[in-house]
Parts: structure tokens; C-alpha cells; sequence
């Protein structure tokens, strides 16, 4: 019988798909071998001799029958020095003449002899490779070279003969030396491959027991792993069909592969010192797969689209963009036009910045690619007149191209006059993080730029059209806000908004957006992310609020309401408690992870709770003699506290003079362990020694998922995360979490005429009118040469008007009117986007909306009673409520909702303060009635006037004086039972309110103890 299902046969099927005319390969001859050079020096040789006969017999007539060994020794020095992923792109040189060993795609057809000499790479698939001189015995299952120089490996593993793609994986780890020349680091092999026909792994660097392999597979059900093939065949068939033949190969070692050095500033006894660290990167096959699939879309579509890729953390997203970057300023049609004249990155990232120009270097060998657009706006406008092929910049400076063209003109002779000529020209816009840069003018600013010529050649069309007679600056500034046909958007994120996925609407495999999927699902299952909801525990304030004034007087409902919780919330109390929990939870179960590295931030809910915070950790810190744990705190600008007058504190100060662009780096080493946070390093911060986050903040949809996910960064020892949120509950978490765990939902596309109902809702009340908005727009576009010193204040006049109006209108109609004002602004500015309403009537009632808002007088404040003299809290305890994982997995995800008609609010009805305060303790779970206060008042009295507890409370701590309080506790209880039923039988059967109420009295009655005995000493 045949055996069909040994490894043999896995390894026939590979080899017989990559022999295939798919495939582009030839059989390699393992005989031929050289193992002192670990390569193919035959096939080497023929390559050199065919495709540059000129420089080979200049070669012989010099070195005659030792002209081989002279070119192999010149090209080993060379891989030596530069790495063999340079000699393949770039050659080496040889007695003053430079030898290529691989020739890669040509950018266009257009030069006959590049297509000739890429046809002429030689692809070898070598089986059961013996590689070693050393190890003769040992061979490789199948090894890939390019024209005789090995550059792939791979180990396949059957499960039916009893192995997995892990026993190839440990093969590579424990019995393939990382000392044998075809595994060295750079010089040979580039890539090696653990492959089984379920799973796929791949490593650029074999280090014996330290390989780490990384998982290549294609996702499954936006998870891990691969897919039942649809042909019936293997599950990682891809890997031979699609990543391995000829033409994919070449296109990765030509324009994917590059070396990516990274340094690290080092404090030691002696000194800073830098370690730097090289990794060689391949794409894993998201990153593959996105780059091609765009590439290939442009290349068939052409401008005009907008694409959403939603590539979770952890997905590598700057090497894409790079990758993306550098393929789409090259990109050539069918006809081999160029299809954009410059790509535009638009990114806040200084690191992406130095990445993708040190990346696109390694390709292109040339300076001047790459331009980063660091200081001004002038450095922007040279680079775009220049047709700089990439250009990296921030979309904040865009607004300013104009004036800064005219500016640098100014001075200038006309034949030296500077001009960014947009006239048949085609940009890519490559966007880092979507949602925070594509809304309000900028963006319309950004198109109009890179697309000036064709909005103005429009005009005329439009004007011609419609027969109006509108203002050639009104349609200009209609036409830009919608897509221009000449760009195209490639917007990164890994948690796009409802406005994202409307705006980048191009469709994926799926038929809608995303174009492309990296799920957040699939990062944590492939382990390049962490899952920060695997160990949560959520804390709860118990207090309770009673009211000090006798009188009980009416207040508005929710800003007293707003007023009350951040009484409690910035309560010394309630602020101590929670920093004696964070630090002692930090020492104990956080402080020893990572190596002992582990550090821990605690978000706040407002700066003035940032400064509490942190004169809390302080002083805690002292008291206790902590040595082991110190904390910085970052918010911006100074905070005055009330508690305080003439105090002001700022970061810096309370940092002990640690400037603010040095804080990361000081966090980063081995003197802080704690940073106290609000508003700031909430997103963007990447620090992998992250392991611990405190919550004392409501958080909630984007918001909780990016500043959680501060966490989910992995380095060397850092196997789990953990989060106490005192605020949030799990299932609000859960809620947050889930539209962005995989791919994420979104409710459909709002009415379109909803506009014009909201354009009419807006005229009726006739606070102004159309002849006022064509009034302010005739002023506004007013073109820049027939500006006059006047116009500033006629926009003043007119909108005047409308507020004297507006005073006039009974208060539940200010509200309403203004909320429609912002929903047609927010809904015109989002919705021209996407669709072509060409209405310069919207066009000019947004504008003079946009101003009218400004001027609009806000309601008036409220007479308001300050809530810390009139109320005092009477209780109050941490408990934890729940602990365990937030598992994403079930359920399905709310949709992401459209924009609503959201306005500025409702009127704050009144309410008495004594209603809310109960309002406020019932959410607290304290719902004691003065009969129960008075109960555990006299347990308390009694409990203190006990000489046991007294002589204990002298000598022990309060832990030790717990044991003889809970004995004494059950007796005082019992005593008074006959005083109120309700509460003793709540006290006997419920568990845990016994021991919240046990556990306060404990300190209550310790503290209070304790305060008498200092007393009587003094």
C-alpha cells in the first residue's frame, strides 16, 4: 500500500505547485551545493555570465581561470559587510564594475532590456538540502534560492504521521544552528518557514532556544488560524499558491523586506549607553495581502476612491503605511501612465515619520523620496510645487498654503515665481488614524490644495447648469468639501467612527467597508497584542451624603446633581481610600511583574483630581516609608484648587522640575513605577512596560477602548494585564468593546434630504433671513485683493441681527433653534462629503451658521447654591463587586449610530437638595433610614466604652484588633436586636453587607479609640 499520508507526500505537493508554470520554479540540484560559501555557485555563475556577458569577459581578461573564485570572494565580502538583502537589490562591486545577482519587478513595461533581465532571475526548489559540513547528516526539507543564493527555508510537519508545524518550530530552536553559514543573520537565508497543512509560522532570525516565530496564517473567522480551503485542499495551500511563486517572491524580497534598526537609550552606573537592534521584516500576510489588494484596486479603478483598512493594534501599521506609501508613488496603469504625481501621509507620528523614510531608503538607494514636512508650511509648498514623490506631513497645515504661496511670491521675480501646478495631477492621500483628521475645514482645505485646478475648471460647468449667478468663490468652496476625482484616500484605523466608514466607503471582500480587516479579535488570538479585559475587577463606592443646612432649598436638578458626585468624588475620603487600595494592590500584585519592571497608570477624572491624586500618593508613600514605588503625574496647564486659594500647580512643579517633553522618558525607567493621568497619555502612548491600569473615570466607546488599550502592548516577559476600575461596570465595558473586537457595525446612512427639512426648520422662527445669509456670504468669499478694512465689521452687523432676534425668543425656543444651528452645521459638514448635493444655498447657510453660533448668547448660569457647605458625607467604603475576564466573544455588537439632531440641552428643572441627595446614596447603595444610622451609631458608642476593645485598640494594629472586634461585634448586634428587626436580619443573613458594615465600624471605632488614647497622653 502507498503511503499517502507521510510528510513526503505534503512536501511532493509544495514542490509540485512551486515546478508548476504558476509557480516559476526549477528543481535545484542539492549536489551542487557549496556548503563553504552555503550556496549554489553554478547556478550563480550562469546567471552573471548571461545577463552581463560585458562585464563578465572584462572580468576573464583580467583574472582568466581564477575569475569565479575573484567574483565569489568580492560578493561574500559584500553580503558581509551590507547583508544579502542589499547585494540583492543593489549588487557589488568587483574590480570597478558593479555585478547584480537578482534583477526585480520593473516599475512600468516601457524599457524592454529591465523586463528581459527580470525574466532571466533563476528560481530553484531544493529538497532535503544537506547543508552542512559540520553536520553532513542534517538536511533542510526544501530551501528557495534566487539565482543560486538561498533565501528561503522551510520545514513541513504531517499530523498524520504525527507532527505539527511546533515539532518544526522546535526542529528550527534546537537542531538547526544559528552558526552554519545558510541561517547567519542577514547573509543568507532570509526567511524561514514552520509550515503544517493547518498552520504556518515564520521567523527572519534563527537564535537557537530564544527563535521567536510569529504566526502566518490567513485569519479565520476574523480570529486565528486558516480557513477550510475552498478547493478541498490543504488550509495553508496559500502559502505555495500565493506567497511563494516566482513573481510574489521576487516582489517581496524587492519591495517588502528591509532591515529595521532600532535604538534604546540605556541609564547604567556608567553612563547612558545606546543598544541598538536590528530585525529583519517580513510581512506577515495581512500586511502582504492589504498592500497587493489595494495596489491591484487603484491599478484597475484608478483616483476618485476612498479606502478604509481597520487594522487593529498590533498589526504593524506603520510598516504597511510605508509599504503602501512607496508602492502607490510608483504605480503604473495598463498603459503605463503613473497613476499619482505624490503621496501625501498625513500623520502626527514623529516615529512613523523616521520609519518610513528610513524604510523607502532600503528600496530606493536614493535621497529625496521622502520629504517630512517638520517645520513650516513653506516646506509643505516647496514640496508639493517640486512633485516630491512622498511627502509627510500633519493636515493642520494645509489651511495655510495659500497665504504662505503669496507670502514666499511676494519678493519674487515672476519667472521665479513659486507655483503648485495641480492641472491634470493625482495624489494619493495616505491617513494614519481616520477619525481624528478627517473632519471640520481642514480636510476641505487638504482637497482643495491638491485639487485647485479641477474645482476651478468646474465652476463655469456648475454655473452653466444651475443658471445662477453665484459667486465663483461660494461654489468653490460647495465643490471642495465632496470627492475630488483626482484623489484617493487610504484611511488606517483600529476603531473607525460612524462618519469613518460612511466617508471611506470603498468595498472589501465583504461588499462593504472596511476595504480590509486586521481584527482586534485576530491580534490577541495571534498574540501581538494583549487582552487587556482578561483580568478586570471592578470596585464600588458605598457612601452616603447628609445634608448640613436646615433649610432645604431648590436647586437645578442636574448640574447640582453633576455638583454632588464630584463632591463625593474629590472628597479627601473617598481619594485616599482609593490611593490606599492602588498602592497596595500595586506592591502586591503588580510590582514584581515583568522582571519587576511593571509600571501602572491611573486614569482621573479631571486635572483638579490628577493634583489630589497625586498629594495623595505622596503623602501615603511617607507615611508608609515606601521606597519602592514612585509617581509622576501629567495634565496640562496650572490648577488652581479651591481648597488652596493662591496655590497654582502644573506638572512640572508637582514633577519636581521634570519638563514635559521628558516625562515619557523618565516614566520609561527604572525610578517611576505610577503615572497619574487627565486627559493626557490616554491615547497614542506606547509604553510596553505597561501592565496595570486604575480606573476612576467614566469611560465609554472609543474612549474606553483606546484608553485601555494603552495596555495591550507586548515586550519580553509581560504575560498578562490587569484593570480596577472603580467607575465602570463590566458589562459598559463590554459594551465599548465589542462594534470594535472584530469588524464593526454601523446603522445605515443617514436621509440625505433630512438637510433641507432642517434648512427649513430653520428659517421659520425668522430669527434671519436669505437675503442676510447671501449678505454674509458676499462679504466672506469676498476675494483676498478686494478685501477691505470694513468687512470684518459688516459680518458683524449682519449676524447682529440675527442675535437681537434670537434674545427675543422665549428660552425653550433659544434651545431649540440653536440645537437645529448645530445639527445642520455637524450634518452638512459630514454629509458633503460623501454626497454630491452641490447646493450652494447649504454651502452659504453653513458658513454663516458656522459664525451666527459664536455670537449666539449662551444660557444663562443659574442662581447656584455651593453643595460643600451644604452637605457632608456620612459614610463611606470600597467594595469589590465582581473580578474575572470580559469575554468579547459572545453577543453581537451594537451598531455604531448615525448623527442625530443632538443639540445644546434641555432646561435644568429644579428639584430640592434633599431629594437629590437621596437620589444620589441610593446609587450608592446606601439606603439607611435615620432609624438604621442611630442602630449603628449606639453599636459604636457601646463598642468603645468596651475596656477589652479599648486595651486592644492601645497595643495592636487595626488588623490585629480586627479579631477581637468581630467577636465583640456578633454580642453587640444581638443586644440591641429588639431595636430594629429589619437590620438585624439583614446583619444575620446577608453575607456581605455584614461585613461592609463590620468592616466600617472596625476602622470607625479603632480610629476614634485610638484619637482618645492620643488624647490622654497629651
Amino acid at each position: 500500500m502507498s503511503k499517502k499520508h507521510t510528510e513526503i507526500k505534503f512536501e511532493d505537493a509544495l514542490e509540485h505547485q512551486l515546478l508548476s508554470s504558476e509557480g516559476g520554479f526549477e528543481r535545484g540540484i542539492a549536489a551542487q551545493f557549496d556548503k563553504t560559501r552555503a550556496m549554489d555557485a553554478v547556478v550563480l555563475i550562469d546567471f552573471i555570465k548571461a545577463t552581463q556577458e560585458k562585464h563578465w569577459n572584462a572580468l576573464q581578461a583580467i583574472h582568466q581561470e581564477r575569475v569565479e573564485k575573484v567574483i565569489l570572494d568580492d560578493l561574500e565580502k559584500e553580503i558581509n559587510a551590507k547583508g544579502l538583502l542589499n547585494v540583492l537589490r543593489h549588487g557589488f562591486k568587483c574590480f570597478g564594475r558593479t555585478l547584480h545577482v537578482a534583477y526585480f519587478t520593473p516599475n512600468n513595461s516601457m524599457n524592454p532590456q529591465t523586463l528581459a533581465d527580470y525574466q532571466n532571475n533563476r528560481l530553484t526548489v531544493t529538497r532535503q538540502l544537506h547543508y552542512s559540513e559540520k553536520s553532513p547528516l542534517k538536511s533542510l526539507d526544501t530551501v528557495l534560492s534566487l539565482n543560486g543564493l538561498p533565501v528561503v527555508t522551510i520545514e513541513l510537519k504531517n499530523p498524520m504521521s504525527g507532527q505539527t508545524a511546533v515539532q518544526a518550530i522546535q526542529q528550527y530552536k534546537h537542531d538547526r544552528d544559528p552558526h552554519e553559514l545558510i541561517f547567519a543573520f542577514k547573509k543568507r537565508a532570509l526567511v524561514h518557514f514552520a509550515v503544517d497543512p493547518d498552520q504556518v509560522f515564520m521567523t527572519t532570525r534563527l537564535a537557537g532556544h530564544k527563535t521567536f516565530f510569529l504566526p502566518f496564517n490567513l485569519g479565520n473567522n476574523n480570529g486565528a488560524g486558516n480557513p477550510l480551503a475552498s478547493d478541498g485542499s490543504y488550509k495553508t495551500a496559500y502559502l505555495w499558491n500565493e506567497v511563494l511563486p516566482r513573481d510574489s517572491l521576487l516582489d517581496i524580497l524587492g519591495r517588502f523586506m528591509h532591515l529595521q534598526e532600532t535604538e534604546k537609550k540605556i541609564v547604567t552606573a556608567k553612563g547612558i549607553r545606546t543598544e541598538r537592534k536590528e530585525t529583519m521584516i517580513f510581512p506577515r500576510y495581512h500586511q502582504l495581502d492589504v498592500v497587493r489588494q489595494l495596489v491591484d484596486d487603484t491599478r484597475n479603478k484608478g483616483t476618485g476612491h476612498n479606502y478604509l483598512i481597520q487594522h487593529s493594534a498590533g498589526s504593524g501599521k506603520s510598516n504597511s503605511i510605508a509599504w503602501l506609501a512607496h508602492r502607490l508613488s510608483v504605480l503604473h496603469d495598463a498603459q503605463d501612465q503613473k497613476i499619482f504625481d505624490s503621496v501625501i501621509v498625513v500623520t502626527d507620528r514623529l516615529v512613523l515619520d523616521q520609519q518610513l523614510q528610513k524604510t523607502i531608503y532600503q528600496f530606493e538607494h536614493k535621497q529625496g523620496v521622502v520629504k517630512k514636512i517638520d517645520e513650516d508650511t513653506k516646506q509643505l509648498v516647496d514640496a508639493l510645487a517640486s512633485g516630491t514623490p512622498i511627502i509627510i506631513t500633519t493636515q493642520q497645515k494645509f489651511p495655510f498654503v495659500a497665504e504662505t504661496l503669496e507670502k514666499i511670491n511676494k519678493d519674487r521675480e515672476n519667472s521665479l515665481q513659486l507655483a503648485i501646478d495641480t492641472h491634470g495631477k493625482r495624489f494619493a492621500v495616505v491617513v494614519d488614524e481616520a477619525h481624528s483628521s478627517q473632519s471640520g475645514e481642514n480636510v476641505a482645505e487638504l482637497k482643495y490644495v491638491l485639487n485647485k485646478s479641477g474645482i476651478k475648471e468646474a465652476v463655469p460647468v456648475y454655473q452653466a447648469e444651475r443658471g445662477q449667478n453665484e459667486s465663483e468663490e461660494v461654489i468653490e468652496a460647495m465643490l471642495k468639501r465632496g470627492r475630488q476625482p483626482n484623489l484617493s484616500f487610504f484611511a488606517f484605523t483600529a476603531t473607525p467612527k460612524y462618519k469613518t466608514k460612511k466617508l471611506f466607503d470603498t468595498p472589501g471582500k465583504t461588499g462593504e467597508s472596511p476595504f480590509h480587516l486586521y481584527s482586534m479579535r485576530q491580534a490577541i488570538e495571534e498574540g501581538f497584542i494583549l487582552d487587556v479585559l482578561k483580568n478586570y475587577i471592578h470596585y464600588a463606592a458605598y457612601a452616603k451624603l447628609i445634608q448640613m443646612c436646615e433649610d432645604d432649598p431648590l436647586v437645578k436638578r442636574k448640574r447640582t446633581a453633576k455638583e454632588l458626585a464630584r463632591f463625593l468624588s474629590l472628597h479627601p475620603t473617598n481619594i485616599e481610600q482609593k490611593t490606599e487600595v492602588i498602592i497596595e494592590h500595586f506592591r502586591t500584585h503588580v510590582r514584581h511583574k515583568i522582571g519587576g519592571k511593571a509600571k501602572a497608570m491611573v486614569v482621573t477624572e479631571s486635572r483638579l483630581h490628577a493634583v489630589r491624586y497625586k498629594q495623595a500618593f505622596d503623602k501615603y508613600i511617607k507615611t508608609k516609608g515606601y521606597t519602592d514605588i514612585k509617581s509622576l503625574v501629567a495634565f496640562s496647564g496650572s490648577v488652581d484648587d479651591p481648597k488652596l486659594p493662591g496655590q497654582s500647580f502644573t506638572e512640572v512643579g508637582m514633577n519636581q522640575g521634570i519638563k514635559e517633553k521628558e516625562l515619557p522618558d523618565k516614566f520609561a525607567s527604572d525610578d517611576y513605577q505610577v503615572l497619574l493621568v487627565a486627559e493626557k497619555y490616554q491615547t497614542g502612548f506606547d509604553q510596553p512596560l505597561l501592565h496595570t491600569m486604575y480606573v476612576d473615570k467614566r469611560l465609554s466607546g472609543i474612549q474606553a477602548v483606546q484608553t485601555l488599550s494603552r495596555l495591550n502592548r507586548t515586550c519580553t516577559g509581560k504575560e498578562d494585564t490587569f484593570i480596577l476600575d472603580f467607575v465602570n461596570k463590566a458589562e459598559d465595558i463590554f459594551t465599548s468593546f465589542k462594534p470594535y473586537y472584530e469588524d464593526t457595525p454601523v446603522e445605515p446612512l443617514v436621509d440625505p434630504h433630512h438637510l433641507y427639512e432642517l434648512q427649513h426648520n430653520l428659517l421659520e422662527p425668522a430669527v434671519f433671513f436669505e437675503a442676510e445669509i447671501d449678505e454674509f456670504a458676499t462679504i466672506y468669499f469676498k476675494p483676498r485683493l478686494k478685501e477691505t478694512v470694513h468687512d470684518h465689521g459688516k459680518m458683524n452687523g449682519v449676524l447682529d441681527l440675527a442675535v437681537e432676534r434670537f434674545k427675543a425668543l422665549p428660552q425653550p425656543e433659544q434651545e431649540d433653534f440653536k440645537s437645529k444651528c448645530v445639527s445642520f452645521r455637524n450634518l452638512y459638514g459630514f454629509l458633503a462629503q460623501i454626497i454630491p448635493y452641490q447646493d450652494s444655498d447649504l454651502e452659504k447657510l453653513y458658513i454663516y451658521l458656522r459664525f451666527l453660533l459664536t455670537k449666539l448668547p449662551r444660557r444663562k448660569a443659574d442662581n447656584f447654591i455651593s453643595v460643600e457647605d451644604e452637605v457632608n458625607l456620612s459614610y463611606y467604603r470600597l467594595q469589590k463587586i465582581s473580578e474575572g475576564q470580559i469575554d468579547l466573544t459572545p453577543k453581537e455588537a451594537n451598531p455604531l449610530k448615525a448623527p442625530s439632531d443632538v443639540g445644546t440641552g434641555t432646561p435644568d428643572e429644579e428639584v430640592q437638595l434633599s431629594q437629590l441627595i437621596d437620589l444620589l446614596n441610593e446609587r450608592f447603595g446606601t439606603d439607611f433610614t435615620p432609624a438604621d444610622q442611630l442602630f449603628f451609631d449606639q453599636i459604636s458608642k457601646e463598642a468603645m466604652q468596651d475596656r477589652h476593645l479599648q486595651q486592644a485598640a492601645r497595643v495592636n494594629t487595626v488588623d490585629d484588633f480586627k479579631y477581637l472586634f468581630d467577636k465583640a461585634f456578633e454580642g453587640l448586634v444581638i443586644d440591641r436586636m429588639d431595636g430594629n428587626t429589619e437590620i438585624f436580619n439583614k446583619l444575620m443573613r446577608d453575607d456581605d453587607f455584614r461585613a461592609l458594615v463590620t468592616d466600617d465600624l472596625l476602622h470607625k471605632v479603632y480610629n476614634a479609640l485610638k484619637v482618645n488614647i492620643n488624647a490622654k497622653q497629651f
